[in-house]
């Protein structure tokens, strides 16, 4: 930024903190509430982003795979290709993020892009033409999750992001259910059509509907504090000093950190690593979501009340992560909401595993629905280790998420239909590894506290109150 700039941001820094203490809190709401009103619309991106993923799994119950003519492993595959997209971009794409500094360009592109994809979905014909279309779907969708939780994190403090978090990231979850009662609206009525298939039609409506949402995105998403145009002079100088005082980096100004730098930094990061791999295990447990229609189907209900039963699930989901991120933030805890959260999706795959009963398998759908909790806060606390450079963050963020896109690729493998109607293989290979990443999210926990009393002795030792760090680690 520029000398102007960074001296008249100083100056009405001073403003505000000389001014009343009712009048900086008075101010701090009202930005905060212009934040969460402008991010609101990312609850339909989140949306939008799931369902043009996970058409596919809607789609196999309405003659996709015979239209196509799918065999074997071909369904998986189609199904676990697009996280071979994602893996290869969102490290590039958070990078270049980090370099360009407007999401509110960079993320609404890659959402028309995507929706032209999977527009273009709906016209293939065979196994090689809708694989290269899902790859492509996942290419062009990598920026946005990382890009949205790196712009989150770029305005709120700490100890806000768990419910932010939550809010822009619960478009995904009530997709899960409201994508399915979207898809047997068209699934029953489009049939023949215009001479199309209704597989074809959820391709074609879902898609045309992101292109337009994109377009609408570009004049709504902000960019980060030091370059969003409506903000007031006031605001933006505050926007940029509460997240200095709560020991988050700033993305611009003296000392910032160079995209390449950040690589370097976070590569050389053992807990970036270790995040990784959890994540890895516990997007194999994930594997579920998107297998969540064929799952229910084994209750043995046609395609409209199947997908219709889909929906239930994930509106307690959307509920209880709300619940939850709101209790992660007051009290600045992270890990026992996460386990929490495992705890109870635990006890839903062991219902499964032990029962054929209709009653008791589709409660245990609720409770395995309450993985969306534990994710979203899981999310929050990646941000919060990260919080201090931005540079290292954007990387971090991306490069976590890019390899835990491996275990949705082995998930997909997970639930082949020869281990149905009861899945139980399925069942014990996901609660073996819920209990893996759950215990490796245990140890960064108890090291994350050791790092806090780290810093506070090193404080004290110091004994110099310009010494102190003013950052801790959410544990």
């Amino acid at each position: 930024m520029s000398t102007f700039w960074d001296a008249k941001s100083e100056t009405v820094q001073v403003d505000v903190a000389s001014g009343p203490p009712s009048h900086a809190r008075d101010l701090e709401r009202r930005l905060v509430r212009k934040l969460d009103l402008r991010l609101s619309v990312v609850v339909l991106l989140y949306a939008l982003n799931y369902i043009d993923r996970a058409n596919a799994s809607s789609v196999r119950l309405a003659g996709f795979e015979k239209d196509l003519h799918l065999h074997g492993s071909q369904y998986a595959t189609i199904l676990s290709i697009v996280y071979v997209g994602f893996s290869v971009m969102q490290v590039p794409a958070n990078m270049f993020l980090h370099w360009l500094e407007k999401p509110s360009i960079l993320i609404p592109c890659c959402m028309m892009i995507w929706g032209i994809v999977s527009t273009l979905t709906g016209i293939t014909r065979n196994y090689i033409g809708v694989l290269l279309a899902r790859f492509f779907l996942g290419v062009a969708e990598a920026p946005f999750f990382p890009g949205t939780i790196f712009l989150i994190s770029g305005w709120y403090k700490r100890d806000e992001l768990a419910v932010r978090t939550t809010l822009v990231t619960c478009g995904s979850v009530i997709s899960a259910g409201f994508g399915s009662l979207f898809a047997s609206g068209i699934l029953t009525s489009m049939q023949g059509v215009l001479g199309q298939a209704a597989w074809r039609w959820l391709f074609y409506i879902e898609g045309g509907a992101t292109i337009a949402v994109a377009i609408c995105a570009f004049f709504i998403l902000p960019n980060f504090p030091h370059n969003t145009k409506w903000l007031t002079p006031e605001e933006r100088s505050l926007a940029i000093s509460r997240l200095a005082d709560d020991g988050n980096g700033r993305i611009d100004g003296p000392g910032k950190r160079t995209t390449v730098q950040g690589l370097r930094d976070a590569l050389s990061d053992w807990k970036v690593w270790w995040f990784a791999v959890a994540l890895i295990v516990d997007y194999m447990v994930l594997s579920f979501v998107i297998y969540f229609p064929t799952i229910v189907a084994t209750m043995g209900y046609d395609t409209t009340v199947t997908l219709l039963l889909a929906a239930p699930p994930w509106v307690l989901a959307t509920i209880g992560a709300f619940t939850i991120s709101r209790y992660s933030d007051k009290t600045q805890q992270r890990f026992i909401c996460i386990f929490a959260s495992n705890t109870i999706v635990a006890l839903g795959f062991t219902i499964s595993i032990c029962t054929m009963n209709m009653v008791a398998r589709y409660v245990s759908l609720f409770l395995m629905a309450q993985t969306a909790a534990g994710q979203i806060v899981l999310w929050a606390w990646v941000n919060n280790t990260f919080a201090r450079q931005p540079a290292k963050r954007a990387v971090a963020v991306a490069l976590i998420s890019a390899m835990s896109a491996v275990g949705n690729v082995v998930g997909s493998f997970v639930w082949p239909l020869n281990w149905g109607p009861t899945y139980r293989y399925s069942y014990a290979i996901c609660l073996t590894a819920l209990g893996v990443s759950t215990a490796m999210l245990g140890v960064m926990h108890l090291h994350l506290k050791r790092e806090n009393e780290r810093i506070e002795k090193n404080e004290r030792n110091a004994g110099n109150i310009q010494d102190t760090v003013k950052f801790r680690y959410l544990v």
